[in-house]
């Protein structure tokens, strides 16, 4: 992934959760409060991350147990396929925890792979890293989700100044991607 690409992704997941909050409409706040237990979106986000992890395990090489990756495979299969029966609940932020620790690897790669790096590339690692932070407290205790998503819609203005922030990063990544483009 180039660095162009990266910053653009992020500019536009940024953009969309910061819109939808901007909207803050009656829907999307039941989608979002609804989210932390929907099975729906457990098997777009647990789902899509444990087969990415799946992926990733059949690339391992001798030194990191690739000698015994169709075992690996096995097991972590059937440990992904059991959570859905047994670990129901948030399962959905599990899985987007998960996920966002699997793009982060790739996000941060972008950024590292010039030489010299551009100055501007921290603006990305700033949020990638805050994703990281987000990801692992929310991944540990899913159920601070729920308990997040009712204490920001309380408030109108509370989604709306979360939704504000996130638009604004991310038309200024739109922005480095667009310098970025021609260079990296």
């Amino acid at each position: 992934m180039t660095l162009f690409a990266a910053t653009l992704l992020v500019s536009t997941v940024l953009l969309a959760l910061g819109l939808a909050l901007l909207w803050s409409s009656p829907a999307i706040e039941r989608l979002f409060k609804a989210f932390p237990r929907s099975q729906p979106a457990a098997v777009v986000f647990f789902g899509g991350s444990a087969v990415w992890f799946l992926y990733l395990i059949t690339k391992l090489g001798p030194a990191d147990f690739g000698d015994y990756r169709n075992y690996l495979v096995l097991i972590f299969g059937v440990v992904g396929v059991a959570a859905f029966f047994v670990t129901r609940d948030f399962l959905a932020v599990r899985g987007l925890a998960v996920l966002m620790l699997l793009m982060a690897r790739l996000l941060l790669d972008a950024s590292l792979v010039y030489y010299p790096p551009p100055g501007t590339r921290d603006w990305l690692n700033a949020v990638v890293y805050i994703g990281i932070g987000l990801a692992i407290y929310f991944g540990s205790l899913p159920y601070q989700a729920r308990d997040f998503f009712l204490w920001l819609f309380e408030r109108r203005t509370r989604a709306r100044t979360l939704g504000f922030l996130c638009t604004a990063y991310g038309i200024g990544l739109a922005v480095l991607a667009i310098s970025y483009h021609n260079k990296y």
